[in-house]
């Protein structure tokens, strides 16, 4: 099949600032289009200019950076517009057999929809109204938008229980079957040989609430027969050097190892060596780095904000709790071998080609 994927945002903005990466070979949607291709697809990329990495680089698959117009009131940062996409699909939309475009609330999606409607396919992870506006402009999109130009799409399939049941409302022909990010296993090595660590891996920002995970391990900290336990937190953010005193305070500077921006490669040896991977976000519903740790061995403990919790809990690959405290840590390392083995039993199901495979048989059988 020709297939191409329309993911304008390549990187999470923080506050409306699009980060300047040196590459796009790490981002979820690259590792997707290279699942397609190991499986004898030819494959096309499109994303907004405003994500292109400041280093040339070469690709394996093609991927074209299209410009954003209307940039004050379509904030590439969240609402990308681009009229030379327009063009592009008008122009090209024969030949491809599959189009696949991230999100229902995207201008992408409403052009796929309004020019090729049936060949394509929304991927959905939004699982309820955003909050911008008092959800004023996401109601109108689903009420208005959705149901006069979008209702004619094959089919949306949604990343989580959660954003099916939210989708379901307003499209008729969202799928019940969940198909999550795919995980290039080939950079994210398993093992179920455990280090005495646990690791947060995340921007180091507010909504992320790694304060939160550095006084829960305080308490594990405190605990006989568990003070050997190390943390290793990765990443960064204007939240590292109050992170960095919160730790100096609860006198931790022993115990608690910040590892800064890491490569995939070095993040997954960290994972994979860890007991667990801790998650305490305040908001976040989607988070690549939850699959990578699964498909490494190493299970997560986390709360219920993001949308992957629920099948956490149901497959057992760690523990889902709102409020999670001390006694998760205690249970997640005590009975970490049952967990890492879960993990790695299912990390089949998390695979780029699996993952990509799901979305093209859900195509093929959608009436």
């Amino acid at each position: 099949m020709n297939i191409l994927f329309l993911n304008a945002i390549l990187f999470t903005p923080e506050k409306g600032v699009i980060p300047k990466m040196k590459s796009i070979k790490d981002t979820m949607i690259y590792n997707m289009c290279l699942g397609a291709k190991k499986l004898g697809h030819h494959v096309t990329l499109v994303a907004s200019a405003d994500y292109k990495p400041i280093e040339k680089e070469e690709y394996d698959v093609e991927v074209l950076f299209f410009k954003s117009n209307f940039r004050k009131i379509f904030k590439p940062s969240s609402l990308p517009f681009s009229l030379e996409l327009k063009h592009f699909l008008k122009q090209n939309h024969t030949k491809y057999d599959l189009v696949v475009s991230g999100g229902v609330f995207t201008f992408q999606s409403l052009m796929a929809a309004q020019i090729c409607p049936l060949k394509t396919i929304l991927w959905q992870e939004q699982t309820e109204h955003q909050q911008k506006l008092f959800k004023i402009p996401s109601k109108i999109w689903f009420n208005v938008v959705v149901p006069v130009c979008m209702s004619n799409i094959k089919v949306v399939v949604p990343r989580s229980f959660s954003a099916y049941r939210f989708t379901k409302q307003y499209l008729k022909q969202t799928s019940s079957i969940i198909v999550d990010h795919g995980i290039n296993v080939d950079k994210f090595i398993q093992s179920d040989k455990k280090k005495r660590q646990i690791i947060s891996s995340s921007q180091l920002v507010y909504r992320k609430n790694v304060d939160g995970i550095i006084e829960k391990f305080y308490h594990l900290h405190n605990i006989p027969g568990y003070e050997d336990i190390r943390l290793v937190i990765a990443g960064r953010g204007e939240e590292e050097n109050n992170l960095k005193l919160l730790v100096k305070k609860l006198q931790l500077e022993e115990s608690v190892k910040f590892v800064g921006f890491l490569s995939q490669a070095k993040l997954n040896e960290y994972i994979r060596s860890s007991m667990a991977f801790l998650v305490n976000t305040r908001k976040d519903l989607n988070m690549v780095s939850i699959p990578e740790s699964i498909v490494s061995g190493t299970p997560i403990l986390t709360n219920w904000q993001p949308a992957s919790a629920e099948y956490i809990d149901k497959e057992r690959l760690g523990i889902a709790k709102d409020n999670w405290s001390v006694e998760e840590l205690k249970e997640i390392i005590d009975n970490n071998a049952m967990f890492v083995n879960n993990c790695i039993s299912y990390r089949r199901n998390l695979t780029t080609e699996n993952s990509v495979q799901m979305l093209i048989d859900i195509f093929n059988h959608a009436k």
